[in-house]
This record gives structure tokens, C-alpha cells and sequence, in this order.
């Protein structure tokens, strides 16, 4: 199984999208992202919601419970 944060950079990349842009999207800074993407702080529920609407899949799916978006 994929650890989530692994997911979270894959669906940025394939999105052509920044740090940043995620991190604007959280409210909140390029850095904190980044460490949610290396496995260093753990994603809150509230940003995992918020991820979930914004790239229109399910939680499921950030986590590794599920393969296929």
C-alpha cells in the first residue's frame, strides 16, 4: 500500500500544479504542505476534505484504501 503523502505528490504533478497552489488551496503555506508531502506532519481531516473536493475524489483514494480515482 502507498503511503498517502506519496499519493498527495503524485496528484499535484500529474496536475501540473505547485506547492503553492495546493497550499493556497489549504490556507496555508508552501512549507506546511511540503512537509505533508514528505511524511513529516501528518495532513489534518480538514485538509484531507478540502483535497478530496478539490481534486474530486474520494478519501479513500488519498489514503491507499482504494487504487483507481
Amino acid at each position: 500500500m502507498k503511503a498517502y503523502y506519496e499519493t498527495l505528490r503524485e496528484m499535484r504533478e500529474s496536475r501540473d500544479l505547485k506547492q503553492s497552489d495546493i497550499a493556497m488551496v489549504l490556507g496555508t503555506t508552501q512549507q506546511v504542505y511540503s512537509r505533508y508531502e514528505n511524511g513529516i506532519n501528518e495532513l489534518p481531516i480538514r485538509h484531507l476534505i478540502t483535497l478530496c473536493g478539490f481534486y474530486h475524489i474520494s478519501a479513500d483514494y488519498i489514503l491507499g484504501l482504494i487504487t483507481k480515482e
